[in-house]
């Protein structure tokens, strides 16, 4: 699946947030991510972690995960959009638990869990469930659309979801900028 950087800009600006969150419900406890266990799929060697998110290696960010044939053009926009954004959400954090539930670092892993150093991606299916993640991850490359800096994209994250969500990822704050 590849997607064009006009027709995903465009598609980007028209997306609503209207997904529902991921977190655990209040009590719950949700199983910690480490372990990894392997299975092949008819669409190719897709890896299910402890956590149960499917993890998926492509070629290229320009190449989205076969997970994604199933959801809505929505979800694979904002897939596309979170490689393309990647030095961005890598500073975000997450608030739908994540980083307690699957080991997260950043709104990035809902996502990607790894860029290699060979340009191949290990895609993450867990955004494929989690609004919160998808709204944060919009959110985050709207503002960088509109010029803003990775400090100001941050303390606008934290302030909107700093109440009445899930603990953060414990993503660093961003670099000084010059």
């Amino acid at each position: 699946m590849r997607i064009g950087k006009r027709s995903f800009v465009i598609l980007l600006l028209s997306i609503g947030v209207v997904l529902g969150g991921c977190s655990a419900k209040s009590g719950e406890e949700q199983a910690p991510g480490g372990k990894v266990a392997e299975s092949t799929h008819a669409h190719g060697h897709q890896t299910q972690v402890a956590n149960g998110d499917l993890q998926e290696m492509t070629a290229s960010a320009d190449v989205l995960p076969e997970f994604l044939k199933g959801q809505t053009s929505e979800i694979q926009t904002v897939y596309a959009l979170s490689a393309q954004v990647s030095d961005v959400l890598k500073h975000i954090p997450c608030y739908c638990g994540c980083g307690e539930s699957a080991g997260h670092q950043s709104n990035l892993n809902c996502f990607i869990h790894e860029i290699r150093e060979d340009g191949s991606v290990v895609w993450d299916d867990h955004g494929t469930r989690c609004g919160v993640c998808l709204d944060i991850a919009v959110e985050s490359a709207k503002m960088s659309s509109e010029g803003m800096s990775l400090t100001d994209i941050r303390q606008t994250i934290d302030d909107k979801y700093g109440t009445g969500y899930a603990k953060p990822t414990p993503t660093p704050m961003p670099p000084a900028e010059s």
